[in-house]
C-alpha cells in the first residue's frame, strides 16, 4: 500500500496504481505459468535454478536468466508479483515498455551475477552460495524498488504494511537488512540475489554517467551541504525533489 495524492489536508492512500501494463502484464502470466509447471514437474526447480556450481562445472548457462521464473511456493510468488505491480506499473508508463522489460532483466541477471561472484568467497558463506540452488524473482523485484526510489523519493511507503516512510529511506532500510544479511550465511533467503538487484540496477541507471570516486565525493558533498543548511537554519526553494534530479 502507498500514497498516490498528497493533499494539503494529509496523505490519503490507495492500494496499487491502476491497470497491468504490458510488460508487467506478461512477466505475471510467465511466473504464474511457471509456477504451475513447477507444480506438476517440481524437478524443473532443480533443471532451471541458479546453481553456481552447475554454471561453472558443467556449462548451464541458461540458469541465470532462468532462475527468476520460478519460485518455491505461493506466497513466494505472490508477493513478488504484488510488488512488481505496484512498484512496477509507474516505471513502466514513464519509461516505456521496452527500457522497462530491459531495466527488469538486467536486475535479475545482475541479482544472478552477485551471487555467483560472491559464491567464490572462502568459508561457510562461499560454500553456502557455491552448491545452492536459488530461484525467484526478488533480484529483478529489488532493482524495480530501487529505480522507484530514485524517480519518486518521497513518494510514501507503508513499511511492514504498518507505518508510511519515504520511498527512498524504504529501500535504504531493505538495501542495508540485504547487506546484513548476506554477510552471515544461514536464513534460506538470498539476500546477495536481493543486493545484487539494487546494485545492478543502480549502475544501469547510471550508465555510463557513474564513476565510483565521484560518486562517492558527491554523496559526501552533498551530505555536508544539507547538514550546513540545518545548522545554519538555510533552507532551500524549489521542489524538495530537484536534488535528486541526477537520475534520467
Amino acid at each position: 500500500m502507498r500514497g498516490r495524492y498528497p493533499s494539503p489536508s494529509g496523505i490519503s492512500y490507495s492500494f496499487g496504481p491502476g491497470p497491468l501494463t504490458p510488460a508487467i502484464r506478461m512477466l505475471v502470466i510467465v511466473n504464474v505459468a511457471a509456477f504451475l509447471v513447477t507444480l506438476v514437474a517440481p524437478a524443473v526447480i532443480s533443471s532451471m535454478g541458479l546453481w553456481p556450481q552447475r554454471v561453472f562445472e558443467q556449462g548451464q548457462v541458461w540458469r541465470p536468466f532462468t532462475y527468476m521464473f520460478l519460485h518455491g511456493g505461493i506466497f513466494h510468488v505472490l508477493f513478488n508479483l504484488l510488488a512488481l505491480w505496484m512498484f512496477g506499473v509507474e516505471l513502466e508508463r514513464m519509461w516505456g515498455t521496452r527500457f522497462f522489460t530491459k531495466y527488469y532483466f538486467v536486475a535479475g541477471a545482475g541479482a544472478a551475477v552477485t551471487t555467483m561472484v560472491l559464491a567464490f568467497l572462502p568459508g561457510d558463506i562461499g560454500n553456502q552460495l557455491y552448491y545452492s540452488n536459488t530461484i525467484g524473482a526478488s533480484g529483478a523485484v529489488y532493482g524495480i524498488l530501487l529505480a522507484y526510489a530514485l524517480y519518486f523519493p518521497n513518494r510514501p511507503i507503508l513499511m511492514f504494511m504498518l507505518f508510511p516512510l519515504p520511498a527512498k529511506v524504504y529501500v535504504a532500510i531493505i538495501g542495508a537488512i540485504a547487506l546484513l544479511s548476506s554477510m552471515s550465511a544461514g536464513g534460506g533467503v538470498a539476500h546477495t540475489a536481493h543486493l545484487g538487484g539494487l546494485i545492478a540496477g543502480y549502475i544501469f541507471l547510471k550508465g555510463g554517467r557513474l564513476h565510483l570516486m565521484s560518486e562517492i565525493q558527491y554523496r559526501y558533498l552533498k551530505w555536508r551541504i544539507n547538514r550546513s543548511r540545518r545548522r545554519f537554519d538555510v533552507y532551500h526553494g524549489g521542489r524538495t525533489d530537484d536534488v535528486n534530479r541526477r537520475v534520467h
